[in-house]
C-alpha cells in the first residue's frame, strides 16, 4: 500500500475515533443526543468525502491506436473488449472491487426515442406519428415506418464525408437489436449485471453495435490489489468518432479527470484527428496532467533505430501543442502477452516468441513500461490529492482541539462548588451569545454576498451567450452563414434520389459540419468560461471568509484567556482556516456541467413539417408556374429551388441554435452556477461554525444533571479523564499525520 492510502486509512481510523468520543460524551448525565451536532454530522461529511473520493484516469486517443489493450496491460488481464465498434458511445470504468462483476448501464426508452428524434430531422420519406409527432420505438407501427424511411435512401444517403452516415447507421442498430434488448430497457435507466460466473459476458454485450447501442456506460470491478480501491480507470470512446456527441461525451468526463493518458499507434504517428483532440484539451485547460504513450506495434517496425526515429518524430510532434511532453513508447500487446504467457493460445505464444528475438526492442518496451508505471503511481498519488487529505485532516483537528477544551472545562466544573461553577456558566453563557450573534452576522453577510456574486455572474452569463454580441454565438452563426455548397455537385443525385433526398443528404454534410464545429471549438470556450466563473466564486467567497476568520480566531483567543483566568488551561489550538477546494465541494454536492452533448441538441428544435411538408412543397408550386410560363430547363429551376431550400434550413437552423442557447445558458445559471456558489457558501459557513461548537454546549445543564448525584458527579468525572486521554492520543496521532503530509507537499 502506498504512503497516500495509507494515510486515507489512518484518517478514516482517526475519523471513526472521533465519533466514537462524541458518542461516549452523550453518556454523561444531563448531556443530550443534540449536544454535538454539528461535529457528528461534519464527521459522517468527512468519512463519506474521503471514501468516495475517487482519482480518475482518462484514456483517450484515436480508434484503433490500441487504448484497450494498454488499459488491459495495466491491470495483466484481458478483461475490456478489444477493437470495440466505431458507432457507440460507450465508456468502460474499471475500479478495484471485492470481487469479478461487470455492470452495463442501458438507456432509458426516453433516451432512446430522443436520439432517434435527433437522427430523424429532415429524413425525407419519414412519416411522422400521428398521436404525438414524436417517435417511440417501442410502437410497431413507428419501427415499421423506420425501417421503410430507412430502404428509401439512396446510396448517396447512407454516406455523410464518406463515411457511413450516423444517423442512418443508429437507427439501423437500434431496429436490428430492439428485440434482443427490449426485455432488458425499460422507462428508467437499468443496470444488467454479470458476476463472476458470467463477466466476460459483458465482452459479448459491447461487442455487438446493435445491442451496445442500447447502453450508456459500462463499469467493471476486478480484483487486483495493485489497483488502489480510489482509482478509476476509464477507457474512453476514439477521438475520431464519426458522431460528435461521443467527443462531446469525452470531454464530460474530461472535465471529471485527474489524469489523461493519451494513446498513440505506432503504426500511424500522430494523426490530424489526435492534433484536432489535442488542440481542443489545450483550450479546455486540461493540459497539464497528461502522459503520452506511443503503443507500438512490434511487426511493424524493423530494428530499434527505426522505432526511435519515429518515437521521435512524434515527441517532437507533440512538442508543438504541449511544451515538453512526457512520453513513453512500448508494446501494450507484448506486456499483457507476457502477463499472461502460461495461458496463451498457441498462435499468440508463436507471436511474443518471435518478438523477443529482438532483444533491442524488447529491452526498450521493459524499461518505457516501467518507467511509465512509475510515473502513473507518482502522479496519482500527486501534491493536490496529499493537500485534500490535509484539508480533512485540519477539519478533524478542529473537532479535536475544541472537544478536548470541552472536556477540560466540564470535568473543572464538575470538581468545584456550585458558587464557582456558576460564576464559569455565566461567563461561558456570554461568550455563547456573543459567538450566536457572531453565527448570524456571518450568515447575513454571506447570504448577501451569494446574492451579489449571482447578481455579477448571471451578468458575466448573459453577456458570454448575448446573441447580439457574444463572440461564441456570432461565431456559430458565422459559420451557419459562411457554409459553402457546391450545388452542381450535386446534380446527378437531384436528377436520380429526387428533391427531399438531396435535401436530407445536403442537410445531413451540414449538420455533421456544425457539430464538429461545436464540439471542437464552441464546447472547449464554454468550459474556459465556466472554470474562470468557478475561481471568480472560489476567490470571492474565501475573501468574504477571511475577515470572520480573523474574528472567531479572536473570540477563541477570548475565550482560552478566560478560562485562563479561572484556573483552566484548555490548550486549544487556533487552527486557520480551511474550506475543501471547489472540486471537492462539486463532488460533495454531486454538482456536474451541463453535457457538453447539450449543446448539439438544436437540431430538434428545427422545424421539420414546416420546411419539408409545407415550404418546399410550395416552392414547387412555383417552379412548375415558372416552368409553364419560361418554358426554361427544369434542372435549373430545381437548383433554384435547391438554393431556396438550403436557404430556408439555414435560417431554421440559426433560429434554433439562438433559441436552444438561450435555454442552455439558463440551464447554466440555474442548475449549475448559482447551486455552486450556494455550496460554495455553505462549505465556507461550515468550516467557520466547526470551531463554535465548543460554545454551542450548555454547560450549566451538564452541572445541573449531575449535581447532588455523588455517584453520577464521580462516574461522569472518570469518564471525562478517560476521554481526555483518549483526545490527546489522538491530538497527537493529527500532528504525526500533519508532518507525514507536509514532507509530501
Amino acid at each position: 500500500m502506498n504512503l497516500y492510502s495509507s494515510l486515507k486509512q489512518e484518517l478514516l481510523q482517526l475519523n471513526q475515533d472521533i465519533l466514537f468520543l462524541l458518542n461516549n460524551a452523550k453518556k454523561i448525565p444531563g448531556m443530550s443526543d443534540d449536544s454535538f451536532v454539528k461535529w457528528d454530522r461534519t464527521c459522517s461529511d468527512i468519512h463519506r468525502q474521503i471514501s468516495e473520493e475517487i482519482i480518475r484516469v482518462a484514456v483517450v486517443g484515436a480508434i484503433k491506436s490500441g487504448k484497450s489493450t494498454f488499459v488491459n496491460s495495466l491491470l495483466d488481464g484481458d478483461y475490456l473488449k478489444r477493437g470495440a465498434g466505431v458507432v457507440t458511445s460507450i465508456v468502460t470504468k474499471i475500479r478495484n472491487g471485492e470481487k469479478l462483476s461487470a455492470k452495463l448501464f442501458l438507456k432509458s426508452w426516453d433516451e432512446v426515442n430522443s436520439e432517434l428524434q435527433q437522427a430523424l430531422v429532415l429524413f425525407p420519406s419519414f412519416k411522422w406519428p400521428a398521436e404525438n409527432k414524436s417517435i417511440d420505438i417501442q410502437r410497431n407501427k413507428d419501427r415499421t415506418e423506420l425501417q421503410k424511411a430507412l430502404d428509401s435512401l439512396s446510396t448517396e444517403n447512407l454516406f455523410t464525408s464518406d463515411a457511413r452516415n450516423i444517423n442512418s447507421v443508429l437507427i439501423t442498430l437500434y431496429l436490428k437489436g430492439y428485440d434482443r434488448v427490449k426485455d432488458m430497457v425499460s422507462s428508467e435507466n437499468k443496470i444488467r449485471e454479470y458476476g463472476p460466473d458470467q463477466f466476460y459476458k459483458h465482452m459479448d454485450f459491447v461487442g455487438d453495435d446493435s445491442m451496445a447501442v442500447f447502453l450508456k456506460d459500462v463499469q467493471l470491478e476486478i480484483v487486483d490489489s495493485s489497483l488502489e480501491s480510489n482509482i478509476q480507470i476509464a477507457d474512453c470512446q476514439g477521438s475520431d468518432s464519426p458522431n460528435p456527441l461521443h467527443l462531446a461525451m469525452i470531454q464530460d468526463y474530461l472535465l471529471r479527470t485527474h489524469l489523461i493518458v493519451y494513446v498513440i499507434s505506432s503504426r500511424t504517428g500522430l494523426r490530424r484527428a489526435d492534433i484536432r483532440f489535442l488542440s481542443m484539451i489545450r483550450k479546455m485547460g486540461i493540459m497539464d496532467n497528461i502522459i503520452f504513450v506511443i503503443n507500438c506495434d512490434f511487426s511493424e517496425h524493423d530494428s530499434l533505430e527505426e522505432l526511435s526515429g519515429l518515437v521521435q518524430k512524434i515527441k517532437d510532434e507533440i512538442a508543438l501543442i504541449k511544451s515538453e511532453p512526457e512520453v513513453y513508447a512500448f508494446s501494450a500487446l507484448y506486456h499483457l502477452f507476457k502477463s499472461q504467457r502460461s495461458r496463451l493460445p498457441e498462435k499468440d505464444a508463436d507471436r511474443i516468441g518471435h518478438w523477443e528475438k529482438e532483444g533491442s526492442l524488447i529491452e526498450l518496451s521493459r524499461r518505457q513500461f516501467e518507467a511509465f508505471n512509475v510515473s502513473l503511481r507518482k502522479k496519482l498519488t500527486s501534491e493536490k490529492h496529499f493537500l485534500l487529505l490535509k484539508n480533512h485532516l485540519e477539519r478533524m483537528s478542529v473537532i479535536a482541539s475544541g472537544f478536548k477544551g470541552w472536556i477540560g472545562v466540564s470535568r473543572d466544573l464538575l470538581n468545584r462548588d456550585s458558587n464557582s461553577a456558576g460564576e464559569i456558566t455565566e461567563k461561558v453563557k456570554q461568550h455563547q451569545k456573543r459567538i450566536t450573534q457572531l453565527e448570524s452576522v456571518i450568515k447575513n453577510t454571506l447570504d448577501g454576498a451569494v446574492e451579489k456574486l449571482k447578481k455579477d455572474l448571471k451578468k458575466d452569463v448573459d453577456r458570454f451567450f448575448d446573441t447580439r454580441d457574444s463572440d461564441v454565438i456570432n461565431r456559430i452563426i458565422d459559420y451557419i452563414h459562411g457554409y459553402s455548397i457546391s450545388y452542381e455537385s450535386n446534380g446527378d443525385q437531384l436528377r436520380s434520389a429526387g428533391f427531399t433526398n438531396t435535401l436530407y443528404y445536403i442537410f445531413q454534410e451540414f449538420k455533421q459540419g456544425l457539430d464538429t464545429f461545436m464540439t471542437e471549438i464552441i464546447n472547449p470556450e464554454i468550459i474556459r468560461f465556466i472554470k474562470e466563473l468557478e475561481k471568480k466564486t472560489e476567490e470571492h467567497m474565501m475573501l468574504i471568509g477571511k475577515p470572520y476568520d480573523g474574528l472567531i480566531q479572536e473570540a477563541i483567543t477570548e475565550y482560552n484567556d478566560t478560562m485562563q483566568n479561572f484556573g483552566i488551561s484548555l490548550g486549544q489550538e487556533v487552527q486557520p482556516l480551511e474550506i475543501p477546494n471547489i472540486s471537492t465541494i462539486k463532488n460533495i454536492s454531486g454538482l456536474t456541467l451541463p453535457s457538453a452533448g447539450a449543446t448539439l441538441h438544436y437540431s430538434t428544435k428545427i422545424k421539420t413539417e414546416a420546411i419539408m411538408r409545407l415550404g418546399f412543397y410550395r416552392v414547387f408550386g412555383f417552379i412548375r408556374k415558372v416552368i409553364r410560363r419560361s418554358g426554361r430547363d427544369k434542372t435549373h429551376e430545381s437548383f433554384a429551388a435547391l438554393k431556396d431550400g438550403v436557404k430556408r434550413m439555414k435560417r431554421e437552423t440559426e433560429k434554433s441554435i439562438i433559441s436552444h442557447f438561450m435555454d442552455y445558458r439558463e440551464n447554466i445559471k440555474f442548475q449549475y452556477i448559482f447551486k455552486l456558489v450556494d455550496a460554495v457558501s455553505n462549505a465556507l459557513f461550515e468550516a467557520l461554525l466547526d470551531r463554535f461548537q465548543t460554545y454551542v454546549t450548555d454547560l450549566s445543564r451538564l452541572v445541573e444533571g449531575i449535581e447532588g448525584h455523588k455517584e453520577g458527579k464521580d462516574g461522569a468525572t472518570g469518564l471525562l479523564e478517560e476521554m481526555e486521554s483518549v483526545s490527546f492520543n489522538i491530538q497527537e496521532r493529527i500532528r504525526q499525520i500533519r508532518n507525514k503530509i507536509s514532507q509530501e507537499v
